[in-house]
């Protein structure tokens, strides 16, 4: 129906809830509860895992809804953007994982890029560019570098979007000394049956971690568990 409507390009652009399901629905409404949780929280925002950037996209636009004037809210996001690669003996063999799938192709990077920077454009203090990077690459390589060479980074929000051990274990691992009590992780397939090598990075991480956590399951979205540093 959406290929189909019968409306304008303009119109069915303003329009575009008339073809949200509630499954995609479901993840503006949530976004928009953890952001209020942290927007009183210093630090940047990241998403491991962005595919085609949709999370992205909506963190800055929620960036300009709940706090117009930060722009120095930097959002950072890490992909290979050559879709998956292999799966350790911590995952579970899958079509899901199978080599290539999620690739958007190196070329949507720039793209995307472009597309941050165009809703950037359109928010408040749209002249004040900047805020938002791309990082390509292995995760288990990018993210211990990017982190390492930045020791200064604080960092309120976390995505995990990654689904398999050894990345997940990787960002978890990096990211860990730049959080401060407050900052919120989104774990997105922490139950999810296809996807047992997410636990286990996480419950190793903390296991030995010697950070105090609550973990709970989103009430509108039980499939992604949230965990909230406490000190």
């Amino acid at each position: 129906m959406f290929l189909g409507a019968p409306l304008s390009t303009e119109d069915l652009l303003f329009n575009i809830g008339l073809y949200a399901r509630s499954s995609v629905l479901v993840k503006f409404l949530v976004m928009g509860k953890l952001y209020e949780r942290i927007k009183d929280i210093p630090g940047v925002l990241v998403e491991f895992g962005t595919w085609y950037g949709h999370n992205l996209v909506l963190m800055e636009n929620l960036r300009a809804i709940y706090e117009p004037f930060n722009k120095q809210r930097k959002i950072i996001g890490f992909d290979t953007f050559e879709g998956y690669k292999g799966q350790s003996r911590e995952d579970k063999p899958s079509e899901v994982w199978r080599a290539g799938s999620y690739a958007t192709g190196t070329d949507y990077r720039s793209y995307l890029a472009e597309l941050l920077r165009v809703h950037e454009g359109n928010n408040v203090l749209g002249h004040v560019r900047g805020a938002h990077e791309l990082v390509a690459g292995d995760v288990c390589e990018t993210v211990p570098r990017y982190f390492s060479e930045r020791r200064h980074l604080l960092v309120a929000f976390a995505y995990f979007d990654l689904g398999l051990y050894e990345p997940t274990k990787a960002a978890l691992e990096a990211v860990l000394p730049h959080l401060v009590p407050g900052s919120v992780l989104l774990f997105d397939e922490l139950t999810w049956p296809e996807a047992p090598g997410e636990a286990t990075a996480f419950r190793e991480v903390f296991a030995v971690a010697n950070r105090p956590y609550r973990i709970e399951k989103d009430p509108l979205y039980p499939s992604k568990a949230i965990v909230t540093i406490l000190a």
